[in-house]
């Protein structure tokens, strides 16, 4: 069942500015601030309606960020807004991302963090708001360069603590402060 009909203006509209408003808004990735300042992120958005052209447009977006000149292109949004909507189901998507990083011989170049609009952490409840740190207004696959991603964390003391920081920064807002901030 299609999540959305939004044109493809209105889904990268809708993530960057839960990108701009939570994820750099709330530091919740102190990494972020910097590629996005610079227009390092690629937003595309897929018309894939099920898990075939979801993972069809995962390769593609794969191959154009590993061919990518890092300091032109350095991350990969692949926003899927038709297809993955349940959370079990993108849950098991993942593991064909991850099989198709090992295909491709990206694993230990590229990584997928995931987010999604009803993601939830294992021994968590559906509305706990630690959960929120890793969702967004659709499914999305978020790909990332591992050399980008040392780079930052060497850059980044303590880079280990940045969940646990993330989850108190949660707490902190409370769901009421998440709604405000995603409607404003």
């Amino acid at each position: 069942m299609p999540l959305t009909s939004e044109s493809h203006d209105a889904v990268v509209a809708t993530t960057r500015h839960w990108l701009t408003e939570a994820v750099i808004g709330l530091n919740l990735c102190p990494f972020a601030k910097a590629v996005h300042v610079k227009g390092q992120i690629r937003y595309a958005v897929s018309d894939a309606t099920d898990l075939e052209g979801a993972l069809a447009d995962l390769e593609i977006e794969l191959k154009t960020l590993a061919a990518a000149d890092p300091t032109a292109l350095d991350t990969t949004l692949l926003i899927l807004p038709q297809t993955l909507g349940e959370f079990l189901q993108y849950n098991d998507a993942l593991f064909f991302a991850e099989r198709m990083l090992e295909q491709l011989r990206l694993t230990g170049i590229i990584q997928i963090a995931s987010f999604h609009p009803f993601y939830q952490f294992e021994g968590t409840e559906p509305d706990d708001i630690e959960n929120y740190t890793n969702r967004a207004p659709y499914p999305i696959f978020h790909l990332l360069r591992e050399d980008s991603i040392e780079r930052a964390v060497q850059a980044f003391p303590d880079a280990e603590e940045i969940y646990e920081r993330n989850q108190e920064t949660l707490r902190r807002i409370g769901l009421a402060g998440w709604n405000k901030l995603m409607k404003s």
